[in-house]
């Protein structure tokens, strides 16, 4: 809901400042002893683009808890995805930070929250915050991770698609767009919007829907000029605010109370694909 990107580093990374909410969209992972690492997907999304070899977050979620834990053998997963694939929405961290928590238990559980985190930091800036869920403000590279207060319910519309948008590559068009000649001043470190947190504390969404922004929407919207379209869209059928979730192309609009199914239908019936969620929820949890 808040994304505050700093310049680009010498080592092409950028300090970010943000707030992150988890919501009621959930994936299932499950772990069992095997001879090797081996993944199977499936879900109610679209998950031909999942890899499923090594190069998957939760294969190598897996793979650091056998070694800190010094099991020599594999691991199964399978997991049932309800995320859109590389929408920005974070479900492959989801699944990474489920997995931390059920290799650990298959194994004995012997790795403590502290361990966990900093496994969990090894894989992405958005694992961590996956483990713990609830609502968080992240600061640096976006693992250092402190708990925000938010009373109340937020209701969201989430609006995704099919194609998807590289990270990396969102970031890249960032960097290139503020090196075009602006008076915009150097962003050495950036900080969270005191009025984003008041307003989380406060448990008021109106508040909140004038605090929010990403700054990487401009970088998305340059590289997928139709989504400028659907935000106006959103804005028009009643959301208090519309924002590119994460690096995108999935859009997140939050709505009033009691608006979202109305704002749902607006965008359904406009031929788009809408997900109603509310925030915040628990994050990773292991379940019998």
């Amino acid at each position: 809901m808040f994304f505050a990107v700093g310049d680009v580093q010498p080592d092409g990374y950028h300090d970010v400042a943000s707030v992150y909410q988890a919501v009621s969209l959930y994936e299932d992972v499950w772990a069992q002893l095997a001879d090797e690492f081996s993944v199977e997907v499936t879900g109610s999304v679209d998950v031909a683009g999942v890899p499923l070899d090594g190069r998957n977050l939760a294969v190598r979620a897996a793979r650091l808890v056998a070694r800190a834990t010094e099991w020599e053998g594999g691991i199964h997963l399978e997991i049932r995805k309800g995320v859109p694939v590389a929408g920005g929405m974070g479900g492959g961290s989801a699944d990474a930070a489920a997995t931390l928590l059920a290799v650990n238990e298959l194994l004995g559980g012997d790795l403590g929250p502290t361990v966990l985190h900093e496994l969990g930091a090894e894989l992405g800036v958005d694992v961590p915050f996956a483990l713990h869920g609830g609502t968080a403000v992240g600061i640096g590279r976006g693992d250092e991770l402190a708990p925000a207060l938010a009373r109340g319910r937020f209701d969201w519309v989430l609006v995704t698609r099919t194609d998807g948008l590289s990270t990396p590559g969102v970031y890249a068009q960032l960097d290139r767009l503020r090196a075009q000649p602006d008076i915009r001043p150097h962003v050495a470190m950036p900080t969270v919007d005191p009025a984003v947190l008041a307003a989380l504390r406060a448990g008021d969404a109106v508040a909140l829907s004038s605090a929010i922004t990403n700054d990487l929407q401009p970088a998305a919207c340059s590289l997928m000029p139709d989504l400028t379209d659907v935000i106006a869209l959103g804005t028009h059928s009643g959301a208090l605010a519309s924002l590119v979730s994460g690096s995108g192309p999935t859009l997140a609009f939050l709505a009033p109370p009691e608006g979202a199914g109305a704002l749902a239908t607006a965008m359904i019936e406009a031929g788009h694909t809408a997900i109603v969620a509310h925030g915040p929820v628990a994050g990773a949890r292991v379940l019998d």
